[in-house]
């Protein structure tokens, strides 16, 4: 391809793609293959892996946790993780006692923090048939515990806005393609459901709760539809960064309308913003090895030219065009490493 060389060195340009050591802080290891790490690698990114309660059965988490395991044991050197709880069973009295001894146990085996996941606020019932939400005071010990040991919480609490939407009114293009393929969570079907407030606000009761608590909101907190809004939550809540999982479609879509606004965004809050993709490695996928590895390409030379180039760009997540940030160095290198460093302590 044509790489553009930048001479103004207060810029990357695209050949340091491949020379910059990077992390990808939000990837799933669901394979025993390590095609998915070994391309990793040869695009110079470190893996930070997050278990994830999606199934809401101890036995899901628990072999998340084995492929983790099992992959660092032959690359110690590129893979940290996030370990997660089971909602199962949480109306029984021995939850919190059987949930801390898991994540007490993990921690010891090199997990950097615990996830929370959207089944808190959207699939979990409780006895009289509410949504468990995440500022029920039953999760007060748990975060309590966590953060007077300066644990990070690693949450996806609600959806993008777009889910309240009907999907030929979504922003972007991903977000249509993934509330069609998975209905069960497009809440504009379930108007009586709860809404995207009733999600936002109980997580912020939570963190108001612990102020201590250092949190990272994964998918830009599921505030990704306006910088604004998503500046006045850091404003609020001093311990909280963000990853930016899968909502650059959201940044892109904003910066097609006010570039400036999104560059200034990122250069104010540039150390608690995390680069992260949301990649699952999976056996369907590591089967198809030249889709795996054209799919990472693309996702994360297209990020990184949206951050340091000031190209004209397009996305399939996106229609609209829109340019490149071209941030400087530091400001890049805080994002793609040292932010997943300091907020996770990780390859240290």
């Amino acid at each position: 391809m044509g790489k553009k060389v930048d001479s103004d060195n207060r810029f990357y340009n695209e050949d340091d793609f491949y020379n910059i050591l990077k992390i990808d802080a939000h990837a799933h290891l669901r394979t025993r293959d390590s095609y998915f790490i070994e391309q990793a690698k040869a695009h110079n990114f470190k893996l930070l892996c997050i278990v994830v309660d999606d199934k809401s059965t101890r036995d899901h988490i628990k072999e998340q946790y084995d492929y983790i395991i099992h992959h660092r044991s032959n690359f110690p050197a590129d893979i940290e993780f996030i370990t997660s709880f089971s909602m199962k069973d949480f109306n029984k009295n021995n939850w919190l006692e059987n949930t801390l001894e898991w994540i007490n146990y993990t921690l010891e085996k090199g997990a950097s923090g615990v996830k929370i996941w959207k089944n808190i606020g959207m699939v979990e019932m409780d006895r009289d048939g509410s949504f468990i939400m995440i500022d029920d005071p039953r999760f007060d010990p748990l975060f309590g515990s966590l953060s007077d040991r300066g644990i990070p919480v690693a949450g996806h609490i609600g959806e993008p806005k777009n889910c309240w939407l009907p999907l030929e009114e979504m922003t972007t293009i991903n977000e249509r393609e993934y509330f069609k393929n998975n209905p069960q969570y497009h809440m504009y079907n379930y108007p009586d459901l709860p809404s995207y407030e009733d999600q936002i606000m109980p997580l912020e009761r939570m963190l108001e709760r612990n102020p201590g608590l250092k949190y990272v909101g994964l998918h830009l907190a599921s505030l990704e539809w306006d910088v604004d809004e998503l500046a006045s939550r850091l404003e609020r809540f001093p311990n909280m960064a963000v990853d930016l999982a899968e909502r650059m479609g959201q940044l892109f879509y904003q910066a097609g309308s006010d570039r400036e606004k999104v560059r200034d965004f990122i250069i104010k809050y540039q150390d608690r913003i995390l680069y992260g993709t949301d990649i699952i490695a999976s056996d369907d996928l590591t089967d198809n090895p030249a889709l795996l590895a054209g799919w990472q390409q693309d996702i994360w030379l297209t990020d990184w030219l949206f951050f340091t180039s000031d190209k004209k760009m397009t996305s399939r997540f996106v229609n609209n065009e829109f340019f490149g940030l071209r941030l400087p160095k530091d400001v890049v290198d805080k994002i793609y490493f040292r932010n997943a460093v300091n907020w996770y302590s990780i390859f240290n």
